[in-house]
Parts: structure tokens; sequence; C-alpha cells
């Protein structure tokens, strides 16, 4: 192996570690829902939709559960866990201040939540639509 030319591994590690940043950097600083916002809007390339994210956040995805089955159908005041009756803050940005402040924490909680309500990791669209009607609501 030549000193001046790469090991075509380390070339193939760095153009993956390159692309993990360019689809990780857009939320991974995030530390306001609004910048959240904008990561997932950006890596999904289009405007997100209030209307869809309250229809997705409330609607039953061929599981036993919604969105809304523990956050409530106004996630503005405290919820409780379906199953386990654990109390859930209030996930509405406007009533809990921390919410969507904490990128890995945000996107932990979607992948978890996702994965039961809908079966699967929620595209960075539905983060974003879902997210856009969350910031909305006021109090």
């Amino acid at each position: 192996m030549s000193l001046l030319k790469p090991h075509r591994s380390t070339c193939r590690r760095s153009a993956a570690a390159w692309i993990a940043a360019i689809v990780i950097a857009p939320t991974a600083g995030a530390s306001t829902p609004a910048e959240l916002l904008a990561g997932y809007a950006g890596e999904a390339g289009a405007a997100p939709s209030p209307e869809r994210g309250q229809s997705l956040f409330n609607s039953r995805h061929g599981r036993d559960w919604s969105c809304a089955s523990c956050h409530g159908a106004a996630p503005t005041g405290p919820g409780r866990h379906a199953a386990t009756g654990k109390p859930i803050a209030a996930l509405a940005p406007a009533f809990n201040p921390e919410r969507f402040t904490d990128a890995a924490k945000a996107d932990k909680w979607f992948r978890r939540n996702c994965n039961d309500v809908v079966g699967r990791e929620c595209t960075a669209a539905e983060k974003a639509d879902v997210l856009s009607w969350l910031i909305k609501l006021k109090p």
C-alpha cells in the first residue's frame, strides 16, 4: 500500500462519515423547537403541514394506539401512558418549555413512539408535520 494513496476502506469510512454528517447535522445542534423543525423540514426537503401532523397524531395506523392515546387529542395538558398509566407531561412546547429542546431526546422518543403507533420509524417529513402542529398550539 502506498503512503500517498488512501486505502479503500479508509475512503469508504470517510464517505460514510460525510454522508452521516449531512443527514444528522440538521437536527444535531437543535436547541429550540423551531430549530428542530427546520432540521426535520430540511431533511424532508418539503414544507411541513400542521394539518397532516394533527391527522397523523390523532389517527391509528394499523396499531392499537395513536399518539393521542397517551398524549390526548389536544396535547396541551398532562397525559398518561395507555398501558402503564405513567404520567406524561404536556407535549406541546408552549405548555411545556422543555419539549423539543434536545434533539437527541426528541429523536429517541419519536423513534420509540412511532414504532408503537405506526410500526416503524417516522420519516423526517412526518416528524416535521407533527412538530409543526404542536408548535401551533398556544395557550
